[in-house]
């Protein structure tokens, strides 16, 4: 029978309280955001703020906890700006919305920092034996934020990205699940001969990780080479993004196959609309329905996107949404 998991691809609003505590603290300019040197008021207000999140995942039932990126200021680019061969310079659009974030310039050999690997193991001493679920940026997507000055060619830049990411993964203390989080291979697709790079360097990540491994592209549907590409990545789950786009994440689906989990984004994690619980279970149903095969292993019921753009209040009730659409589902399904 087919486990419903509700989860979340990371990267939380700040609480309001820490929202105002760090701007007196870090102030507004670029060289005020994270650099991986933060000092102990700030640390302290970032741990404070980490145990509510994750406090308020467990309070609303999820079956994944995440640590909550609150640190990552440059969101997905994080990893990069708080590596020592890196620079970061110019405020540059964060894909085609209202952020911004500090362009990562590559200037020498990528070595893995263990940044991320902390947080979980912060995080891990919060979540009281209820599973862990680690996110990062793809390869293929943290390669396009971010600017080579060092290595010169894209496929070998493309294998560094992912030879650090690895590196970063396999520190990374016991975790259930790893997203990562790839829109870039729908907002700047691949071509041909790097959509199978991209697929690699995913492959490469998934396996520094005792876990499983889902994919999680968003803001529309995969081009079909890409998507094929993307099923050869031992990977244990492609996301799609059934809020922006559901017909073609649909054809890709019935045309192609899928990996033996799915993670299903049906709540919208870029508009405070708040979705209903029955309405999410009704939508796996019809997913489920539509695509005529036998049952998935896991189904992973999540927000499209991160959801650092809601307002804290709305982003709670998201997490709640989705716990119960999960409950629901398991009950629908018995």
């Amino acid at each position: 029978m087919t486990e419903y998991v509700s989860t979340t691809p990371g990267l939380y609003p700040l609480p309001d309280w820490a929202k105002d505590d760090l701007s007196d603290l870090k102030g507004h300019q670029k060289h005020d955001l994270i650099s991986g040197d933060e000092g102990e008021e700030i640390t302290a207000v970032y741990e404070q703020a980490r145990e509510e999140v994750i406090g308020v995942q467990q309070d609303a039932g999820l079956d994944r906890i995440v640590e909550g990126q609150l640190r990552w200021d440059d969101m997905l680019a994080h990893p990069l700006a708080v590596a020592d061969a890196v620079e970061t310079r110019g405020i540059v659009r964060y894909y085609d919305n209202n952020n911004f974030y500090r362009e990562p310039v590559v200037t020498a050999d990528l070595a893995a920092t263990g940044d991320v690997a902390s947080e979980l193991e912060a995080a891990a001493d919060l979540t009281d034996g209820d599973d862990l679920q680690a996110v990062l940026p793809g390869p293929y997507s943290l390669a396009d934020l971010a600017t080579d000055e060092h290595y010169g060619d894209e496929a070998d830049f493309l294998a560094a990205i992912a030879d650090f990411l690895a590196d970063e993964a396999d520190a990374f203390p016991a975790v259930e699940t790893l997203f990562l989080l790839e829109p870039s291979l729908v907002e700047n697709a691949p071509d041909d001969g790097e959509d199978e790079r991209a697929s690699e360097a995913i492959d490469q990540v998934a396996n520094a990780v005792d876990a499983d491994v889902v994919v999680q592209p968003y803001w529309g549907a995969l081009e079909e080479k890409v998507y094929a590409h993307l099923l050869d990545a031992d990977i244990d789950a492609v996301g799609f993004d059934f809020v922006a786009n559901q017909d073609d994440n649909l054809y890709n689906i019935q045309e192609y196959g899928t990996t033996d989990d799915v993670a299903l984004g049906l709540a919208d994690g870029q508009n405070t609309l708040v979705e209903d619980p029955e309405a999410i279970r009704d939508r796996v149903e019809w997913v489920e329905g539509q695509l005529q095969t036998a049952d998935f292993e896991t189904v992973y019921l999540t927000t499209n996107t991160e959801t650092f753009y809601l307002p804290y209040a709305k982003y709670v009730e998201k997490l709640e949404v989705l716990a119960e659409a999960a409950d629901l589902a398991e009950v629908t399904a018995a």
